[in-house]
């Protein structure tokens, strides 16, 4: 299980956001809570990015371990050879 992205436990903290001037007039005249709003926003925002983030690590190490393969050969196929068993039939599992 991956670990979350911030702590939701952790206090809240007052901060100064510059937001469109009507856009907040029409959020705080429907009785909108702006605070958690924002809040929600900027949570599913870091999640996006945090899973971008690690996308890119996976495609990287996939391109990596790609090249390894292409420079070296097979690191399966280098154990099999270096343990002197033959080749199993195709169709049939090593034991």
């Amino acid at each position: 299980m991956r670990e979350p992205a911030y702590a939701v436990d952790a206090p809240r903290q007052t901060v100064s956001l510059t937001i469109n001037s009507d856009l907040f007039a029409r959020v705080k005249a429907l009785g909108l809570n702006a605070s958690r709003i924002a809040e929600e926003a900027l949570a599913k925002e870091l999640e996006r990015q945090r899973r971008e983030q690690i996308l890119a690590e996976v495609e990287a190490d996939v391109r990596a371990a790609d090249a390894y393969t292409r420079k070296f050969g097979s690191h399966g196929e280098m154990v099999i050879e270096a343990s002197g068993q033959p080749e199993p039939e195709p169709g049939r599992r090593r034991r």
